[in-house]
């Protein structure tokens, strides 16, 4: 068991077990010859290291290349013979991100020569087939916790990274209500102090950045000092803002039991963000990248659910506050 802890340490080890099947803290406290089956995927997600992460393209060189391998050997080959194979797909892989951003390469793929690798294996909720299902499997999901992000200041680091196939989905911010921390006042002011031109920070290389504490949850998809806009990610509580009394944990531990699961996020970047900009150059200034909040989320997977068990023409009412995202909910 991990001992209790009141800091952000706590919040960081109970969404790692959450999606991995154990935490570093218990990790530790294992016998060094038991280990290896640890890092293993428990509950989906792989445990990440950050010393695997390439900061200069922003990329966790081990699961990129582990998935790689493990999916897509015949189309690899095709480039192995190649001394420098390696730094071909990296390099390759910067440059598409840098010029469509990390959606484009998890929608589209990769090509590299006369290669193209599938970077993202999709979740069909309508297919049985068992080939689709094997290959959605075959994702590599892991979670990095305290990464060194930062090529100007080592020291740096981000509390916990989402990673899918070597390529990032997600940071997060955590504070704890305990230490007199919260993450509306705290953990925005942490990001806006971040320097965004850092690799994993610039827009459009990672879709979505989170600041939680133990109550709440916030969201933005793109950091610019002091100006960054947070929205709340919360469910409502009682018709009002914040979330709900969680009996069995934390409220905010829908995230992790509900959003950051596997099927949810490949959903997500498959079907709920989307550039606002043009496709030859979607990385402009004016640009802006949508990420579902929370009730958006919410009320079309509910619409879709009903839908799939009652048949379509069902009549339904949607109740949203104004300036909720309506328009992009009924999108």
């Amino acid at each position: 068991m991990v001992t209790s802890q009141t800091n952000e340490q706590a919040l960081e080890a109970a969404i790692e077990k959450k999606l991995t099947g154990t935490c570093r803290e218990e990790i530790a406290a294992t016998p060094v010859a038991e280990r290896t089956a640890l890092y293993r995927a428990g509950n989906g997600y792989y445990l990440g290291e950050p010393s695997d992460f390439n900061a200069r393209h922003a990329l966790d060189e081990v699961r990129l290349f582990h998935f790689l391998e493990a999916t897509q050997p015949i189309e690899l080959a095709k480039l192995q013979k190649q001394s420098d194979w390696k730094l071909k797909i990296v390099e390759r892989l910067d440059r598409m991100i840098k010029k469509y951003g990390i959606l484009h390469i998890f929608r589209k793929g990769l090509g590299v020569d006369d290669a193209h690798f599938t970077m993202l294996y999709p979740l069909s909720l309508a297919s049985s087939s068992e080939r689709v299902q094997q290959q959605f499997e075959a994702n590599e999901f892991s979670v990095t916790r305290q990464l060194r992000h930062s090529l100007d200041n080592p020291l740096e680091e981000i509390d916990m990274v989402l990673i899918v196939n070597g390529l990032f989905f997600a940071t997060v911010e955590h504070k704890n209500h305990w230490t007199g921390l919260n993450a509306r006042v705290h953990g925005q002011n942490q990001y806006k102090k971040r320097d965004f031109n850092q690799p994993l920070l610039q827009f459009g290389r990672c879709l979505v950045h989170f600041t939680a504490d133990t109550d709440e949850v916030y969201v933005t998809t793109k950091l610019s000092g002091a100006s960054t806009y947070f929205l709340p990610f919360n469910q409502g509580d009682n018709h009002g803002k914040g979330n709900p009394k969680n009996a069995f944990g934390h409220k905010t531990s829908y995230l992790w039991d509900e959003v950051l699961t596997r099927k949810s996020v490949a959903n997500i970047i498959q079907h709920f963000v989307w550039f606002d900009g043009k496709d030859t150059d979607p990385l402009a200034k004016k640009t802006t990248l949508y990420f579902p909040r929370y009730h958006q989320l919410d009320v079309v997977r509910r619409l879709m659910a009903d839908a799939s068990r009652q048949g379509v023409g069902q009549t339904y009412l949607i109740q949203h506050s104004a300036g909720s995202g309506k328009s992009n909910s009924i999108t």
